[in-house]
């Protein structure tokens, strides 16, 4: 399948301009996605795959996160849990026609429908807990690259942008709050820590480190040590002495798992 980026890029610009790109979070959303799609091509790359691979990983980041739009303009928060899923939203309306009649907006981006199924399978899973059991191999690897790619520029945003905006709390809750027992046993069993378990502001900070735990590839845990973002976040300042007791156990845990990798 031909892949042609100025064309991808130029309807992206396109789709987004529907929406009030003066609102931080939607330019947020948009930023995050040029450095996904960025990113899912370095992996693919250090995967030594084949151009047309790496072009369609690039395309996978690119459309990942369309559907992050419409959810903030119908719900006006990014949390699915408040809201809707916003993968399968997006995967809905490249494929599904929710903005459109027909066959939805993937045509706008490609013309080519043979990689329809495993693009829509990327998008739909890339944020879910785990991906689906029993996908074909190439399908498994290309959703791992989407969602490792993700993750990652995850780290970033949470160092860029204030906390309390990503987490709609106020300051003095986020830096009193203490990470909940669970959630810290969770850390400890390396896996991503689940959203039902979270209770404290500061939960959601441990909750992004601990993605770094299901990384599945070596250049995704390559560049994740190289941005400095973790190491950021594992140094987060609270009021509560108990919190930083936490965090300095977090930090020396975190340590020992990479050493590994």
């Amino acid at each position: 399948m031909k892949i042609e980026r100025e064309r991808v890029r130029e309807t992206f610009r396109e789709y987004t301009d529907a929406y009030d790109a003066t609102d931080e979070k939607i330019k947020l959303k948009i930023d995050h996605t040029y450095r996904v799609a960025e990113l899912c091509e370095r992996i693919a790359k250090a995967e030594q795959m084949e151009k047309t691979e790496v072009d369609l990983a690039w395309l996978l980041g690119m459309l990942h996160d369309v559907g992050r739009f419409e959810q903030l303009r119908r719900y006006g928060t990014f949390s699915d849990a408040d809201s809707i899923d916003h993968a399968a939203l997006g995967a809905d309306i490249l494929f599904g026609g929710v903005l459109r009649e027909g066959e939805g907006l993937i045509r706008t981006y490609v013309d080519d429908a043979a990689e329809d199924e495993v693009i829509e399978t990327a998008i739909r899973v890339h944020s879910a807990y785990r991906i689906p059991e029993g996908l074909a191999p190439r399908t498994e690897k290309l959703c791992h690259i989407l969602r490792d790619a993700d993750k990652i520029d995850i780290l970033r945003v949470n160092v860029d942008v204030p906390l309390e905006e990503i987490y709609n709390t106020t300051t003095e809750e986020l830096r009193n709050a203490a990470v909940t027992p669970a959630v810290m046993d969770s850390f400890y069993e390396h896996h991503a820590t689940l959203r039902s378990i979270k209770r404290t502001p500061v939960d959601h900070v441990v909750g992004h480190i601990s993605l770094v735990f299901e990384l599945v590839f070596p250049e995704s845990v390559r560049i994740v040590k190289a941005q400095g973002y973790l190491e950021k976040l594992l140094h987060f300042e609270s009021r509560n002495a108990v919190t930083n007791a936490q965090f300095a156990e977090l930090r020396a845990e975190m340590e020992r798992y990479l050493k590994g990798r």
